[in-house]
């Protein structure tokens, strides 16, 4: 069952916490049942949006939650190295952003660039020079979003059976 609450408008104020892994499930888990209730191919499997299944891929201390209110409406990780989609990379040089997403309820303030804005921000903050992330090549809404908010394309590369485009940002 969708849980339901009205967000507050945009001019309301994100909170930001980190490293809790259970708020951004509720989120993750709310946003991948809205995708396919509007006929898109899945984002992301339910089962792999468990906590248990979230803390077996990501830290939890690298999980940062947007929240308006008492309502969780937006997240994301962040992790160095990653060794699946980077695994060329060395640690050091970049934070790495996974599962961004916006709880469809609070969708249309664009509350993603607020997350990407915040991932940015912690990049800075950590002494590193990119911004890196990845995402399925059959998703022009986000590619454009990332190009959008100053990612370049850096190339094309099947990873676990994926093919996605790697992108990067110099902050």
């Amino acid at each position: 069952m969708t849980e339901r609450f009205a967000a507050p408008p945009l001019a309301s104020p994100l909170r930001w916490t980190s490293g809790d892994p259970a708020a951004a499930a509720l989120v993750l888990q709310a946003t991948a049942r809205s995708v396919l209730e509007r006929g898109h191919p899945e984002l992301w499997p339910h089962e792999t949006l468990t906590v248990a299944a979230l803390a077996q891929d990501y830290p939890a201390e690298g999980w940062h939650i947007a929240w308006q209110g008492e309502q969780p409406v937006g997240c994301f990780v962040l992790m160095d190295p990653d060794p699946v989609f980077w695994a060329e990379k060395p640690a050091g040089e970049a934070l790495y952003l996974h599962k961004l997403a916006v709880h469809p309820l609070a969708q249309g303030q664009e509350l993603n660039r607020a997350l990407l804005a915040r991932a940015e921000q912690l990049t800075r903050e950590a002494d590193r020079r990119w911004l890196r992330l990845d995402t399925d090549v059959t998703r022009p809404k986000l590619q454009a979003i990332y190009t959008g908010f100053g990612f370049t394309a850096v190339d094309r590369q099947q990873v676990m059976g994926f093919e996605v485009f790697r992108y990067q940002k110099e902050v």
